[in-house]
């Protein structure tokens, strides 16, 4: 089979680090091809480097057999690369159609022959997307289906994907990956990002892992297991299970008692749920996307207002406390969008580290920060937590990939040491390795009395974390099940509104 692109002795250097180090990849035209890493392992930059955003400091790019210099998006497009970014390029206040034609508009718009395009390519590819709607409109999973006609629509042949499902429910995975059949049926060849081994196996044809800059290897994925590939990925074994033990849960730290919540439509997106956390104890929020998981959170962390109902904290009731406030009696979140709620991209890393305790000591005193304490406190979160930066605590949170920036925000939350822990997504965006590792903290949190509610859409990690699982549908309890009673059967037909012993 012939390649359609090589990139050979590719080198790309930043400040402080050497993200891509000789590296070669093939990719062959009608294939699907994994480049698997840690976070931080240069696999963004690679890509990047093909699809012009970087320079490349050293090596060759190889396009149908034609040496290319590719210096933009725009010269990446004219050789049919195109890419769908981790973190989406589209403008909120537009249309699907708006979004797709951006930078390619005619002199005279007609924007109904536009959409009409539009609406053949999404057909013809199986996408299912709607001309006319606006991206503030859709889910996720869709604005993503725009981005992928975005490509379509410049005549990509090269399409590459960066972490695809970073931000996707299990239901949009399994659609994203029949779309990647599709398109490969259709010709097309694909570059896949991704550190989910599973999708890998799923949907891939050959993977290229790289660690630290480095190639370490290409393999047939259907002759390697994914625990020889999680090893290529981290140099060491990786256990897929999480070890944790039986323990008596304690006194109860969160309480929450009919809560009712409403969503931005101020319509009921939680009504009347009442669950209890103990110390000692995690429980699994299980649910589909967007049954009120976000609203719940919000109300419980002081960021949208309750309608009715009330949360204890300790016994001490918070219901209408600031967010400060919260914080301050111990509790602590690791939300699920890391870059609107979790962090300040334009500040330092270390800053970030402290932006709920930068008003107390040691950080501060006498109304002066001490960079000391605040540096001193950086070092040991990036320590602990493998947090990788260019420029270690000075280094802009912005410069910094999606997985590195999940880890510095649970490194933040964890190192409060918190009565406790709404962890949400906690694992988005992270690489097997560190993945084990944030189990392995949770656990520990849970074994020295902190008490947990861990809001996944990941069943998998639900069910291996959670000591109960609590399931939400339409914002409402369905039911509690032990998490080593039950199934993803019956936790999936919970999921849908069927109470447990109900055939209704």
């Amino acid at each position: 089979m012939e390649n359609i692109v090589e990139m050979r002795n590719i080198r790309k250097e930043f400040p402080g680090i050497v993200a891509n180090d000789d590296v070669t990849v093939e990719l062959r035209k009608g294939e699907i091809h994994a480049l698997l890493g840690e976070n931080g392992a240069g696999k963004s930059t690679l890509m990047s480097v093909l699809f012009g955003l970087y320079q490349p400091d050293g090596g060759e790019i190889i396009v149908r057999g034609k040496r290319e210099r590719i210096n933009g998006p725009n010269a990446a497009n004219a050789l049919g690369i195109g890419m769908v970014h981790q973190h989406f390029k589209l403008v909120h206040n537009f249309t699907t159609t708006e979004n797709i034609i951006l930078g390619m508009e005619p002199p005279l718009l007609d924007i109904k022959k536009a959409a009409k395009r539009v609406k053949e390519f999404s057909e013809m590819y199986g996408l299912n997307v709607d001309p006319y709607a606006r991206i503030e409109d859709i889910s996720v999973g869709m604005q993503q289906r725009v981005e992928i006609l975005k490509m379509l629509y410049r005549s990509a042949e090269v399409l590459i994907f960066d972490e695809p499902t970073a931000v996707l429910t299990p239901q949009e995975i399994s659609e994203l990956m029949k779309i990647m059949r599709t398109l490969i049926e259709q010709g097309k060849s694909i570059v896949l990002i991704t550190h989910k081994l599973k999708e890998i196996k799923a949907v891939a044809d050959r993977c290229t892992v790289i660690r630290r800059g480095k190639v370490v290897g290409t393999v047939d994925v259907g002759a390697v297991t994914e625990a020889a590939m999680a090893e290529m990925m981290v140099g060491r074994q990786i256990s897929l299970s999480v070890d944790k033990e039986a323990r008596e849960p304690g006194e109860v730290v969160l309480s929450i008692n009919n809560l009712s919540v409403l969503n931005v439509r101020k319509t009921a997106a939680v009504k009347n749920f009442s669950l209890d956390v103990r110390a000692g104890e995690i429980i699994g929020l299980a649910g589909v996307d967007g049954n009120g998981q976000t609203e719940l959170v919000e109300a419980l962390t002081g960021l949208r207002n309750v309608q009715s109902g009330g949360v204890l904290l300790d016994g001490k009731d918070i219901t209408h406390e600031s967010t400060r406030t919260r914080i301050k009696d111990g509790m602590a979140h690791i939300p699920e969008d890391r870059q609107n709620r979790g962090l300040i991209l334009d500040f330092t890393l270390e800053d970030n580290f402290i932006i709920e305790q930068y008003m107390d000591e040691p950080f501060s005193k006498n109304g002066l920060l001490r960079r000391d304490a605040i540096r001193e406190n950086a070092d040991k979160i990036i320590d602990n937590f493998d947090v990788r930066a260019g420029e270690g605590p000075r280094s802009v949170v912005r410069s910094m990939s999606g997985g590195n920036q999940q880890k510095a925000i649970v490194g933040r939350e964890m190192e409060l040491h918190p009565r406790l822990l709404l962890a949400v997504q906690p694992t988005r965006g992270l690489d097997v390795g560190s993945i084990e590792y944030i189990h392995k903290r949770l656990v520990q949190l849970r074994d020295a009395g902190g008490a947990i509610l861990l809001v996944s859409l990941e069943l998998d990690e639900i069910m291996a974390l959670s000591d109960k699982i609590a399931v939400i549908s339409h914002g409402q309890l369905v039911g509690i099940l032990d998490a080593d009673k039950t199934d993803e059967n019956e936790i999936g037909l919970m999921m849908t509104g069927i109470r447990k012993g109900d055939g209704s």
